[in-house]
């Protein structure tokens, strides 16, 4: 099995939306995600990529990682292999010094593997990689899971958002983190905990957005 983070692209949507129509309630449109992914200035769409059974390495292939190597020194690497099953997703914007992840997910029958800390570290990443001075995120006041999991990382609740979600009114704990040097000294060393325990890579947070 092989996983990668990516930039979201446009032949993901199918499996996303699937994705988010089994997590949320309403979830995103369609037309929502393309928006992002095209369109909004301030997004990092991204996703994880499973790919069950990777092709072997030829010698092509072995150039064109070199290749790779080379872009990714450079900052404009690209995705060159094929796409997998989309296993999890999330979005991130930057607006001045602040990222907000505006949603994270992972395919209901895949819960329970890390892949939701994956995405998380990942766009973690991507917000140092964009100077940003903070994060910023909603999450349930029942969901204790995933709160476990912000902690982890160093989030904080700031306040409480009454009547938050549109499909039941529930409340969301507003969280954040300021990107300090604690903060990115607790990153590093669970970015390599993570990277030693599954294995992924990660195109997503060192590669400069795609342009469209």
């Amino acid at each position: 099995m092989s996983l990668t983070l990516r930039y979201m692209q446009l032949p993901d949507i199918k499996q996303v939306a699937a994705i988010d129509h089994s997590s949320f309630q309403p979830p995103w449109s369609p037309d929502s995600y393309a928006f992002e992914i095209k369109e909004s200035s301030v997004s990092h769409m991204v996703v994880l990529d499973r790919q069950t059974n990777p092709p072997p390495p030829t010698k092509a292939r072995q150039n064109g990682w070199l290749s790779n190597l080379g872009d990714k020194l450079r900052g404009n690497a690209q995705v060159r292999n094929g796409r997998g099953a989309i296993v999890g997703y999330g979005g991130l914007w930057k607006i001045e010094g602040e990222a907000h992840i505006s949603t994270i997910a992972t395919h209901p029958r895949q819960r329970g593997n890390g892949f939701g800390e994956i995405l998380l570290a990942g766009m973690v990443g991507k917000a140092l990689r964009l100077n940003a001075e903070f994060i910023v995120l909603e999450v349930r006041v029942s969901n204790a899971i995933a709160q476990s999991l912000y902690q982890k990382y160093g989030f904080r609740r700031y306040g409480r958002r009454r009547n938050y979600y549109r499909s039941d009114n529930e409340d969301a704990w507003d969280m954040r983190i300021t990107m300090d040097r604690e903060t990115r000294r607790r990153f590093s060393r669970l970015y390599q905990e993570l990277q030693d325990k599954h294995v992924f890579r990660d195109i997503y947070s060192w590669q400069a957005r795609p342009r469209r």
